[in-house]
C-alpha cells in the first residue's frame, strides 16, 4: 500500500487491518457529548503490541484529550516507547490534528499512520507529511531555522 492510496479494509495488508479493528473498537468507548465527534486510535509498537484509546471530552474544552494522545501516553506508561504505526478512525476518516502531531514527534520521527473513517475506508500518510516542520525544543545551543 503506497502513501496518499485510497483503500478499504478488506484491501489492507493483516497487519493494518488488525490496527484498524482496535482503533474502530476503541472509537466505541469514546466519551464525546459535546462535540459528538468520537475518534478512536490504534498505535504499533516496535515489539508489536497494540494501544489502543478514545477522546476523552471535557466540559472545560481545553481538557479534552484526543484519541492520538491516550493511546501514546498508555503506551509510554506502559514501558513502550518505540513506534511504528498509527490508525485513526472517525466518522468522517480526519486527520489528527496538530496538537497529536506534534506529541507524536516527540517520540518517533518518522511513521505512517492510517486515516480511515467507521467504514474502512481510508487512506496511509506519514508523520513527516502531516507535519514536516515539528517544534524541535529550541535551546541555546540549537539554532532556530535549517540551513538554506
Amino acid at each position: 500500500m503506497t502513501e496518499s492510496e485510497y483503500t478499504t479494509a478488506e484491501q489492507l495488508p493483516p497487519a493494518w487491518r488488525d490496527l484498524l479493528t482496535a482503533a474502530i473498537e476503541a472509537r466505541r468507548s469514546a466519551h464525546a457529548p459535546y462535540s459528538g465527534f468520537a475518534v478512536g486510535a490504534a498505535l504499533r509498537t516496535a515489539s508489536g503490541r497494540i494501544l489502543s484509546g478514545c477522546n476523552v471530552e471535557n466540559a472545560s474544552l481545553g481538557l479534552t484529550v484526543c484519541a492520538e494522545r491516550v493511546a501514546i501516553w498508555k503506551a509510554i506508561s506502559e514501558g513502550e516507547h518505540a513506534f511504528e504505526a498509527l490508525a485513526v478512525a472517525s466518522e468522517s476518516g480526519a486527520t489528527p490534528c496538530g496538537a497529536c502531531r506534534q506529541v507524536m514527534s516527540e517520540f518517533v520521527e518518522d511513521m505512517r499512520i492510517l486515516v480511515a473513517d467507521t467504514t474502512g475506508r481510508g487512506w496511509v500518510t506519514s508523520l513527516k507529511a502531516l507535519l514536516p516542520h515539528p517544534f524541535s525544543g529550541i535551546g541555546a545551543d540549537q539554532e532556530c531555522c535549517p540551513q538554506q
